[in-house]
Formats: structure tokens, sequence, C-alpha cells
């Protein structure tokens, strides 16, 4: 039962764009269990299915950029491979906290972009 609901929640903030596979990998390790490998593992399955839908979705209303899209992933296809390499090399209680850095690292940023837009719709009040 679990992994249907967190299957949902992922491809519910998958589908928007911002990272189901980060709600996923947490949900995974944290709540079920999983080891963080086979967490990460799991995560690259769930996005094919998940990011095709949300290409075909957005491609229907016109919200893509294909070129870039295009070149974005050519280099992103070097980059999961150095990836998966350094992934699966490396140990997993390293790897854990190296996943909670870019974790604090997305909260920071995503607080520093609120007070950001906070304060510029303050001023001009």
């Amino acid at each position: 039962m679990f992994e249907i609901l967190i299957g949902v929640i992922s491809g519910i903030v998958s589908g928007t764009g911002m990272g189901g596979g980060t709600i996923l990998i947490f949900l995974l390790t944290f709540i079920m269990g999983v080891e963080q490998r086979v967490a990460q593992a799991t995560n690259l399955i769930f996005f094919i299915p998940t990011s095709l839908i949300a290409i075909i979705v957005n491609l229907k209303n016109k919200n893509l950029d294909i070129k870039t899209g295009i070149i974005i992933s050519v280099f992103g296809i070097f980059g999961a491979i150095v990836g998966a390499n350094l992934a699966i090399h490396m140990d997993v209680n390293i790897l854990k906290k190296c996943f909670g850095i870019f974790l604090a690292l997305i909260a920071v940023n995503e607080i520093y972009s609120i007070t950001k837009q906070y304060k510029k719709v303050k001023n001009k009040e």
C-alpha cells in the first residue's frame, strides 16, 4: 500500500516539474527503509514513464524549448554515466550525506527565492 501512495505523491510532484525523484528517494529511504543506492536506482525506473508523460503534456501545451532540451539531454547523458559510476563506487553513508546536502541546498535556494520575491512585492507597495 505504501508503494502506491509513494508512487502517486512522487508522480504528482514529478508532473509539476519539481523533482518527483527527490521526494521518491526520500520516501523510499526514510519511510520504507530502502538502501540509498536501491532508492536512487528505483528513481531512475520511475523517471522514464513519468517524464515521458510530462513531455507529452507539455508538448501538447507548447511549453517546451526542444532545442535547449536536446542540448541539455545530450550532456545530461554524459553526466548520468559519470554520476552512476560515482554512486556505484561510493560508500552508502557518503552517498546519503551527499543527498542530504543536495536537499539542504535546494531548501536554502527556495527560501532565498521566496524571500527575494517577497521583498520585491513589498517594495512595489
